[in-house]
């Protein structure tokens, strides 16, 4: 019997993880009957392995008989192919969440988050399962997650590419610009406004030099007035000038 120590165990292991389906059981029965007499109770407790598998492995070097893996066949069936037309009724209330309609009548779940409690009680709502019909929660969503409703992340809008008639449109702009620009009787002016700015108290998280803070109100929802900055441009000159615009908030009598 060869002898094995700790260094060479670690390197069999390693190599066994590398291995699947009857290359592992054979290899795994090659180390039990080289180091271990054959002995899988031994070869269990040193490496850690079943000692089913080893006996499997072992019978196949003895006979020369491969046995067949079918994992596919095994485990439970699926929820959703035990009970008729679960996964369609599924996608019929999930579906409209993404499409939303309008008038309200496509489902529970159109204006709702899709999670295993709603996609639940929108079955018994919607569909008319029973409370006892049906699965728990967890797997309602493992039911969605295998029909793609999986939690995915919110994507930005990507910018639109640049269009071929971008080019031309510079090109007119610049030329209608240069036309006038040599028009004695034309001005060409740029304007521009900025953000609003509220008017009331409200604090924008300033400071102030008193005994007692100055109190502000919580939020800015209703302000008493907005001011909007504006600009105007004279392109050729470079004379800039600037105004404020004051929108007051109509009152009620």
């Amino acid at each position: 019997m060869k002898k094995i120590n700790n260094e060479k165990k670690e390197l069999i292991k390693e190599a066994v993880k590398r291995l699947k389906g009857y290359e592992r059981r054979e290899y795994q029965a090659q180390i039990a009957l080289d180091y271990f007499q054959g002995n899988t109770r031994k070869t269990e407790r040193a490496m850690g392995w079943g000692r089913e598998a080893l006996k499997v492995g072992m019978k196949e070097i003895e006979t020369g008989i491969r046995c067949i893996n079918r994992y596919k066949d095994t485990g439970r069936t699926r929820t959703e192919n035990k009970i008729e037309k679960l996964s369609e009724d599924v996608r019929s209330l999930a579906d409209p969440q993404t499409q939303a309609d309008p008038s309200m009548k496509s489902g529970s779940l159109t204006y709702t988050r899709i999670t295993a409690k709603a996609m639940r009680e929108a079955l018994i709502k919607d569909k008319g399962y029973s409370d006892e019909e049906l699965p728990c929660e967890n797997t309602i969503g493992n039911i969605l997650n295998r029909l793609g409703y999986n939690l995915k992340r919110v994507l930005k809008a990507k910018p639109a590419k640049k269009i071929k008639e971008v080019d031309e449109i510079f090109e007119n702009v610049w030329r209608v610009n240069k036309e006038s620009d040599n028009n004695p009787k034309s001005l060409r002016i740029s304007i521009d406004a900025k953000a609003k700015l509220n008017i009331g108290d409200f604090s924008r998280g300033g400071k102030s030099r008193d005994i007692e803070p100055k109190k502000a109100e919580d939020h800015d929802m209703n302000p008493k007035a907005k001011l909007v900055p504006y600009g105007i441009l004279n392109v050729l000159t470079g004379f800039l000038t600037f105004f404020l615009a004051l929108h007051l908030r109509p009152v009620i009598l």
